[in-house]
């Protein structure tokens, strides 16, 4: 098996954390904020602590304002849903994912105005072209750090510098980039950051999460209400965090899963990890670009990129393309629109969608040379 659809979910996971989470179901299994003995509040230290790896990651400051969800979906319905009311005007890019629109489209069924900025054919955003946007003083953009089907990065640096000009809150969709780019976002000016913690973070699925400033937070009301642990005496949610967005009980198995993640992305370091995907990927672009029928879809280099590689067979058809893929050659990939049809529209790859192939850090050289020599067979096959 050549697995190549870490745009996915990262398979393998980082080392440790299967046992990790092993370890808390089989030997600490208490909950949290709900016990009064020693073993509450020793897991209660272990959620603080990832918390507190989370800031360091992303250059934050509060531990508090971390916020877990059951993954980045939920962060992203949370802090839409919990910051727009009618009359609001919202603001995202033709490159977002499903996660962004369809939260968006069910606000515009409650008086929410959602503009859409339109990328370039290349996955790229122009600013200029986001400004004419933010000139209509939207109340939020939300904006989706690279790409799920090309891997085009955006610059989000100067989007958030905009967004505070024009007093536009700035939320950033991380789904495809912690843990694989830098995100300072207290030196960026973001407003908040949603993560999911079983793609570049390593970690295990249903587990992630938002990062949101104390201005921000206080603007938004909760999604889910129930208890805590916290002010137990009273019917309303708390106002301070993270109890005021964390109703229920928390996945702790996945956040115990996710400290080992952290602890190996710490110690093995972002950009090493980054260095390892793009070399890879480097080797993957070379390759596509020597065969015939098949078209790299977006950036053709690996500049300006992440290691999601998109791939359209115009000879064949791409859903029959992924199945002798992995029929006949043993390589995963992805299939179809991606959960994002309007990156599809820009790319000029709708309705058919793309293969996506997305190598990750242990990908091996072999597995991309021999990947290529199965895309080329299939190429062949097709024509």
């Amino acid at each position: 098996m050549i697995y190549l659809d870490n745009g996915s979910t990262a398979f393998p996971k980082a080392p440790g954390v299967g046992e990790a989470m092993l370890d808390y179901v089989n030997c600490v299994g208490v909950n949290v904020g709900r016990g009064s003995y020693g073993a509450a509040y020793e897991a209660a230290e272990t959620v603080l602590e990832v918390r507190e790896r989370l800031c360091r990651l992303f250059g934050f400051h509060r531990a508090e304002n971390v916020i877990f969800t059951g993954g980045v979906t939920a962060a992203l319905n949370q802090l839409l849903k919990g910051l727009l009311r009618p009359g609001d005007r919202a603001a995202a890019t033709s490159m977002d994912h499903n996660a962004v629109l369809r939260p968006l489209a069910q606000l515009a069924e409650e008086g929410v105005e959602t503009e859409i900025v339109p990328c370039g054919p290349d996955g790229s955003l122009n600013l200029e072209r986001l400004e004419e946007t933010l000139r209509r003083r939207p109340r939020v953009l939300v904006l989706s750090h690279a790409s799920n089907v090309c891997g085009t990065v955006l610059p989000v640096r100067e989007a958030a510098a905009l967004c505070h000009q024009y007093g536009t809150a700035c939320v950033l969709d991380s789904a495809q980039t912690a843990g694989k780019l830098p995100i300072p976002m207290g030196e960026w000016g973001l407003d908040a950051v949603a993560f999911a913690g079983h793609k570049g973070l390593l970690g295990p699925q249903g587990i992630g999460g938002f990062l949101v400033t104390e201005a921000l937070a206080g603007e938004m009301r909760p999604l889910l209400a129930g208890g805590t642990g916290s002010q137990s005496h009273l019917e309303t949610m708390p106002d301070f965090l993270p109890d005021r967005f964390e109703a229920g009980t928390l996945n702790l198995p996945g956040i115990f899963g996710l400290r080992a993640a952290l602890s190996y992305l710490e110690a093995a370091g972002v950009e090493t990890i980054r260095q390892a995907e793009m070399d890879r990927t480097g080797r993957l672009l070379a390759g596509l670009a020597g065969i015939g029928g098949v078209r790299v879809v977006g950036r053709q280099d690996s500049q300006g990129r992440t290691a999601v590689v998109s791939i359209d067979f115009p000879g064949g058809d791409n859903a029959q393309a992924a199945y002798l893929l992995e029929s006949r050659y043993g390589v995963l990939t992805r299939c179809g629109l991606h959960c994002a049809p309007r990156a599809h529209q820009t790319l000029g790859t709708y309705p058919q969608g793309t293969v996506r192939l997305t190598p990750g850090h242990t990908t091996t050289e072999e597995e991309i040379d021999q990947a290529l020599e199965a895309v080329a067979e299939v190429a062949a096959a097709l024509r």
